[in-house]
């Protein structure tokens, strides 16, 4: 296509000032960095947060026969810390704290310090603060409470009739309104669940609640902490894990399946950021003029994970990209 043939950029209209986004605060914990600002400087110098494990390192319940395959990989992200909680803090008993997903208690410690980063106090604010949250399947629960046969017949025979601090301890469903009781806070409680994409809907569906005066301010984001974690894997050619557990995303020696989310380049988008144990706070601009609904809110389309017909993109007008890499040389 010759320049002169080349489509106009339109230009980027201001938003107004009633529907304008801000992220006002953001708080994480990933392997090998407790803070945003340590994986930040992590990526910077090119740090990999992968660790490398002995035989005698190893929880998993491979056989000795899998663990001595030329294409089995010792090295697996570790995320330090996950069994200290304070409990004592968030007002839970330390029964309770033991029952629950430390996902969950992750979750509400991130969630915490991304109002603190925000310099929000959620007794003094006074608008409606939403939460928009999605975790992964628990395995805390299946690798230490399942493998009791007693404890899981208690726990099947007790299913919504009993068992209760179980049940809201290992329950998906209650990662989001667990964070909202907790601090007290006062807008819409949503759990999501969309795979790989869990946290970027929930960005999505916080700024719906946003613009549509459902909360004033939003806490989003996920979490995945999968146990035992100190484990190894079988690789596979053309399957997702790589050949030797390090990451490479745009890279010629890249294998399995990457993905990445960064920003154009330009003078003031240079950066890229990714959380996987992250909460983010969303300010909307502007006054209250609708109720909160502290109950569902009604499913609707993000133009971030779909369209309904093509739309032309041009780096003026995009923000940030999220790219998945296949398994093979053509999606490297």
């Amino acid at each position: 296509m010759k320049r002169s043939d080349a489509p106009e950029v339109p230009e980027v209209p201001a938003a107004a000032p009633g529907d304008a986004i801000a992220i006002v605060g953001l708080a994480g914990r990933f392997p090998g960095a407790r803070t945003v600002g340590a994986f930040w400087r992590n990526l910077e110098a090119g740090v990999e947060s992968i660790s490398r494990f002995g035989e005698a390192e190893l929880e998993d319940a491979f056989s000795d026969e899998v663990r001595r395959a030329p294409n089995f990989v010792r090295a697996r992200p570790v995320l330090e810390d996950v069994d200290r909680f304070d409990a004592d803090f968030f007002g839970m008993y330390a029964r309770e704290a033991e029952l629950t997903d430390p996902q969950q208690r992750l979750f509400l410690e991130c969630a915490w310090e991304a109002l603190e980063d925000a310099s929000c106090d959620p007794r003094r604010y006074r608008g409606a603060i939403g939460v928009f949250a999605g975790c992964s399947i628990n395995t805390y629960f299946l690798h230490h409470v399942c493998s009791d046969r007693r404890a899981l017949e208690e726990f099947t025979s007790n299913y919504q009739v009993g068992c209760y601090p179980q049940l809201l301890g290992a329950g998906l469903d209650f990662l989001a309104t667990r964070v909202s009781y907790k601090l007290d806070l006062r807008g819409p409680s949503i759990d999501l669940q969309a795979a790989c994409s869990t946290s970027l809907l929930a960005v999505a569906q916080a700024c719906q609640s946003l613009l549509l005066y459902q909360a004033d301010m939003a806490l989003a984001g996920g979490v995945s902490i999968s146990f035992p974690q100190k484990r190894g894997y079988l690789h596979q050619e053309g399957a997702m894990v790589s050949a030797d557990g390090s990451c490479r995303p745009f890279d010629a020696r890249a294998s399995g399946t990457n993905h990445a989310v960064s920003r154009p380049p330009g003078p003031d988008n240079n950066r890229c950021q990714e959380a996987g144990v992250s909460s983010v706070k969303l300010l909307r601009n502007g006054p209250r003029t609708r109720a909160v609904s502290d109950v569902g809110v009604p499913a609707e389309p993000s133009s971030a994970l779909c369209v309904k017909r093509p739309i032309p993109l041009y780096w003026k007008t995009c923000s940030k990209i999220e790219s998945w890499m296949l398994p093979s040389t053509k999606g490297r």
